[in-house]
């Protein structure tokens, strides 16, 4: 079924406008319902964090199959997360009080972190719609990669990280395992649903290129580097680049 059926329009502007309407209010209930679980403390504060991290962005690519095809849908789609980047922004710099926001989304309760994680996983979410969209392997990468690996690499690491790496004290065995498994499953994952819509096309080359990448940035990932820069920049930066090498 496509988004023109769903919504029940063959105008592909009318189609990319319900198609934003609705990604847009599916984002907000989810950054919603983790900002009450945050407030009730339903989830230690670190891991609810980094299930907005594993959440939001593999959710949106659900609806990446609603927008129209081309270079408009494209944008729409991109308009989701590109809103998240002005928020990021303002509340970053004070301009805007959000406390529900700085708690779901920062370790430290400092409203100043949303100008690096959180805003540099906003714009590899616009990057990936405006530049690569769903056609494109790339992106399919970068996005589980920083989604579902990062964060996988976070709460698995803290549970089961008692050895750690020897060239970074602060990541482990578990939690790089953890990152590289879970980016290369969803990644796989993610082929599999956007050929269900023609976007790509099964192959095994794909599959080895994803495992490529999402150990590529395991190993980026628990390089002391970033944790000075920020992994979520280092991350799909490692992704973008690896990505850009295998699947050309």
């Amino acid at each position: 079924m496509t988004g023109g059926q769903i919504f029940l329009t063959e105008s592909p502007l009318a189609r990319d406008l319900c198609a934003l309407a609705f990604s847009t209010c599916f984002a907000l209930s989810l950054l919603r319902i983790f900002e009450e679980t945050a407030k009730r403390g339903v989830f230690h504060k670190k891991l609810n964090r980094k299930l907005v991290h594993v959440t939001i962005g593999l959710a949106f690519m659900l609806c990446w199959p609603l927008f129209s095809s081309g270079s408009q849908g494209a944008f729409m789609a991109a308009v989701v997360p590109g809103v998240n980047i002005v928020k990021m922004f303002l509340i970053g710099n004070g301009i805007v009080k959000d406390e529900a926001t700085v708690v779901s989304m920062s370790r430290f309760g400092d409203y100043r972190e949303l100008l690096r994680g959180p805003l540099y996983y906003a714009c590899t979410i616009t990057l990936c719609c405006a530049v690569y969209w769903r056609t494109s392997p790339i992106a399919i990468a970068a996005m589980c990669n920083l989604c579902a690996g990062d964060g996988f690499a976070d709460i698995i690491g803290r549970r089961f990280g008692k050895k750690k790496l020897p060239y970074n004290t602060d990541k482990s065995y578990a939690g790089t395992i953890a990152m590289a498994l879970a980016g290369f499953i969803a990644s796989v994952g993610y082929m599999y649903y956007f050929s269900i819509f023609g976007f790509v096309e099964n192959s095994f080359e794909m599959v080895r290129g994803f495992l490529v990448v999402s150990l590529t940035s395991a190993l980026v990932e628990s390089h002391p580097i970033s944790t000075t820069l920020d992994d979520n920049l280092t991350v799909p930066l490692a992704s973008l680049l690896i990505g850009t090498f295998v699947f050309s």
